[in-house]
């Protein structure tokens, strides 16, 4: 009888670990580094990132740019696609142009927000 009641209480005490150790991580998600890029992005201050385009699909509203690290969202360098909201910022630049652009998270997208052309 005694060994049920241990198997019982370590059961209870490993249920309620790994409870907590859930609550724990999702906790520190939505408080950390997440939490960080959200409040970072929606400051007023964002400095522009230097990249190269390497690919515009207007249809798709996306570009691809190879690009420096982006500060505010705390991201290396590296070379990805965006989506953009505003066409209009894909009829200002092309293939292989130099440029300066500000991105921020939206909802589970990488969104461009501004684009400057280089000269």
């Amino acid at each position: 009888m005694k060994s049920k009641s241990t198997i019982l209480s370590m059961s209870v005490f490993a249920l309620a670990v790994v409870a907590s150790s859930g609550a724990v991580a999702q906790a520190t998600m939505s408080g950390g580094k997440m939490g960080e890029m959200k409040m970072q992005q929606s400051s007023e201050a964002v400095d522009m990132t230097d990249g190269v385009v390497r690919k515009v699909d207007k249809n798709a509203k996306k570009i691809t740019i190879k690009h420096g690290p982006i500060k505010n969202l705390d991201m290396p360098g590296m070379t990805m696609v965006f989506q953009t909201k505003d066409q209009a910022l894909l009829e200002k630049v092309q293939k292989g142009d130099k440029v300066k652009f500000k991105a921020a998270i939206d909802g589970s997208a990488m969104v461009i927000t501004e684009i400057q052309l280089l000269k």
